[in-house]
């Protein structure tokens, strides 16, 4: 697993870090069980100090990502009772795909289908059902 940081990006390491460490798990190339590298391995490998690199995997610990064990390393925390992130996300985009497809038969256009996704997410408590 390689991350790759970007100093000039304007975002903290650690959070670009975080960042890639969740993309990686929800995408499934890291799954739960699998063990990241060591913090001062990865720290060597991605030229940071531990510090960055404890405080992205401490922070993913809190979150409910990652499990530290102590003298063992960090592990990508198992999901209980549920599927995993990147198997909701995939059933999700196929219900959404399912609902645009069937907007489209509808008669709506693109631009419609968007503005109503859009209504709905960034304004929910406004966007009144059509009566």
């Amino acid at each position: 697993m390689l991350f790759k940081l970007n100093p000039q990006a304007g975002q903290p390491l650690y959070l670009q870090l975080m960042q890639q460490i969740r993309h990686a798990v929800d995408t499934g190339v890291l799954r739960s069980g699998d063990q990241l590298p060591g913090i001062r391995t990865l720290a060597e490998e991605i030229v940071v100090s531990h510090n960055t690199v404890g405080k992205a995997y401490a922070e993913l610990e809190h979150e409910g990502l990652l499990e530290i064990r102590h003298g063992s390393g960090a592990y990508v925390a198992s999901r209980k009772g549920g599927k995993s992130r990147s198997e909701r996300v995939r059933l999700a985009q196929e219900r959404v795909h399912a609902f645009v497809e069937s907007l489209e038969q509808e008669g709506l256009s693109a631009e419609e289908i968007r503005r109503l996704f859009e209504a709905e997410l960034f304004y929910p408590d406004q966007a009144a059902p059509l009566r």
